[in-house]
Parts: C-alpha cells; structure tokens; sequence
C-alpha cells in the first residue's frame, strides 16, 4: 500500500506543476522520466547498497574532521565561553561555516571548482535536456550558494530571458550551499543529506522541465563565467568573513524565528487551546500523507514541514533533531531529505537581492515570480521526499 501511495504521490505533485506551467505544450517528457529513473536509482545506490554506504561514510568522514579542524580556530577565539561539556549550536554548527567557506575559495581561486562545476554541468546538460547555462548554475548552486553562483555569471544576467532566468533561480533555492553541509550533518544524518543533495540537482531539472519549458537556441547557450581578479589572501579573507557573515545570518534568523514560533505557539495555545505549530501540522498532513508518511505521524511531520516553510531548514531540523516524536526510521528519513533545501520564504528575498545587486531590471523581474518560485521548490522537496519513501 506504502508504494500505491508513493507512486500517487509523484503523480500528484507532477500534476501541481503542470497546473502551473507557463507553456504545457513545450513540455518535454523524455528528459523528465529520464531524471526521475536517475533518481531512483541513486536513491538506492546510496541507501540500499553497500557500495553507497561506503560513499556516505567517506563524506560524512571529510566533513566530520573538517569540523574537526574548524574547531581548532573556534575554540582558540571562543574557548572557556561554554562549560565544560556543553556544545553551544553557534560555536560547534554555525562558525565551522567560516572555515569551510574559505576551503570553497581555495578551491575557486586554484580554479578546481570551476573545472569540476563545468564538467558535471556539461554532463547533466545532456540528460535533463536544458542548456549548460542551466546545468551549470544547478552544479554552482550547491557548490558556492544559492546568491554567489549568480555573482559567476555577472555579465550574461542581464541578456538572460524571463524563462531562463527562473530556471537559474528555481535551481539555486532547491539547492543547498555545500558550505552548509557540515552543519545539516550534525542535526541530520549524512545518508539522508547526501540523498537530498543529489536528489534536488535533479528534481529542480525536472519540475523546472513542467513548470517553465522553453526552447534554447545553440547559438545563445554560451556559458561566460565571470572570474574577479584578486590575489590569493585577498580572496582568502574575502571568503572567511562571507562566511561569517552567513554564520551570524543564520544564527540572527534562529533566534528571530524560533523565539517567534514559541510566541506564536503560547498565544494560539491560550486562545484556541492548540498551538500554532499543532495548526500548521494539520494543514500540511495531506501533503506528508502522500510523501509516504503514515497518517499516525502526518500532523506532526506536516508540523516540520511546515515549519520549514514559514521559517528556515535549520529550524525545523532543530526541531526534528530535539523534539519529542518519536518517528519511525522510515518517516525520519523522510523528512530528513525534504529538509535538505532553500525552499522557504527568507530565501526568496536572498535570492531577488542577490539578483537585483548586480541588475536591478532583473532583480525586479525575479521579485515578481517569488511566489512561483517558492511554490516550485517546495515541490521538488516534496518529490525528493516521495522518491526516498519507495526506497526505505
């Protein structure tokens, strides 16, 4: 019964984009089916095989001793501010951020990134049908970020078309920044992260696929990408205090979002005797239903997936890591693969200023399909959580 509801799922999700396609005519198929058997069999590659769970063990080995390594620095600046034994979620999962967004900048700068970016980008502009420019900002997104990757392609921004500008943006708030990932491995675990990532690259290909299709000119899928000129300790510090930066954005958010919620939660439970949370899970209990998720658990996993929504990932991964639910493994997988991603409203407004800084005329163009493009996001989160639920 599990995979009738699965296999509904998908159907049902395919359908909401294709309600909310821009040109149902242009739709390609092929590409779209192509995809989703990809996913599939990564999905089972990663979590069913042996060979995947090896895979998995390497990354989560890299990451666990690159937080290993950012806490050297945290704790020579911070050290003696905790008690002993105590594991503050700014020191130990924020500010590790800082030292992986300066190995993401040696990377750049030594020009092994944009190397390895453009050679999946070409690789994947052969399976999902889209040109490179689209490939390659998918692959750059989850490389550098949902509003730097737009900063690579500075100068070809301003000639993009209404359709192909979606698409790159549509990908970067499926994606996650790979600066983040150590820090999604800590609330999360790192099979069901490395399954979201790769599992989203291709779900925003796909949903992009029904939702804006569109025909590309060989002529005019020319990528340029756009390299600043600086030295190595420029660039070195450039990275460290973006970093930085993201890790005090982040913990700003935390604490604005989640004082909210509990504010929200005690007003609604003292008016209604239900708290907002509680509200919100009812609301969005169809929609885990058809992830797969049993209809005893879907109110308080639609009470994550929603909070997820109205606020960031990283609150609702606090909840699902802290709270008292008492999940399945199966259920907890997941969720834990919807988490994975920028779908939710803050991102809307990170990615039309990042747009918008270096071209307003664009950035207004972006502003005014927001909504479309949280709607579509989501979407890809929700297929990403169905195509889990047929594996576990």
């Amino acid at each position: 019964m599990q995979y009738v509801i699965s296999i509904l799922g998908i159907l049902i999700v395919l359908f909401f984009a294709w309600l909310a396609s821009s040109n149902r005519k242009e739709i390609k198929f092929k590409p779209i089916i192509t995809m989703m058997i990809i996913q599939i069999l990564f999905s089972l590659l990663l979590l069913n095989t042996q060979f995947g769970l090896i895979i998995i063990k390497g990354i989560a080995t890299v990451f666990n001793k690159l937080l290993e390594y950012a806490s050297e620095g945290v704790t020579f600046v911070f050290g003696g501010l905790a008690n002993e034994g105590e594991a503050p979620f700014f020191l130990t999962v924020l500010l590790p951020i800082i030292f992986i967004s300066a190995l993401i900048g040696i990377l750049q700068h030594l020009k092994i990134l944009p190397f390895i970016m453009k050679g999946i980008g070409w690789v994947l502009s052969k399976v999902n049908g889209m040109g490179q420019l689209e490939s390659y900002n998918a692959v750059a997104s989850l490389m550098v970020g949902q509003s730097e990757v737009f900063i690579t392609l500075k100068r070809q921004l301003g000639l993009l078309s209404k359709q192909r500008l979606y698409t790159l943006c549509a990908s970067a708030m499926s994606t996650v920044s790979m600066a983040i990932v150590g820090a999604y491995m800590t609330m999360l675990e790192p099979k069901y992260v490395v399954t979201a990532l790769v599992l989203n690259l291709f779900g925003g290909f796909i949903i992009a696929s029904i939702m804006n299709p569109y025909e590309i000119d060989p002529k005019e899928d020319i990528l340029e990408i756009e390299h600043e000129k600086q030295s190595f300790f420029e660039m070195l510090g450039e990275y460290i205090l973006d970093g930085f930066k993201v890790a005090i954005i982040v913990g700003a958010m935390l604490i604005g979002f989640i004082a909210l919620m509990a504010g929200f939660n005690s007003v609604f439970e003292l008016l209604f005797g239900v708290t907002f949370q509680t509200i919100l899970g009812y609301i969005f209990a169809p929609v885990a239903f058809i992830m797969g998720i049993p209809s005893s658990e879907a109110v308080s996993a639609g009470s994550i997936m929603a909070t997820k929504l109205v606020t960031n990932e990283f609150v609702a991964m606090l909840d699902l890591s802290g709270g008292d639910y008492h999940f399945s493994e199966r259920t907890m997988g997941i969720l834990s693969v919807f988490l994975v991603s920028f779908a939710n409203f803050s991102s809307i407004g990170i990615i039309v200023g990042a747009v918008k800084s270096l071209n307003e005329k664009q950035g207004n163009v972006v502003a005014r399909f927001g909504l479309k493009l949280l709607f579509g996001a989501t979407l890809v989160s929700v297929l990403s959580g169905i195509i889990v639920s047929l594996i576990l």
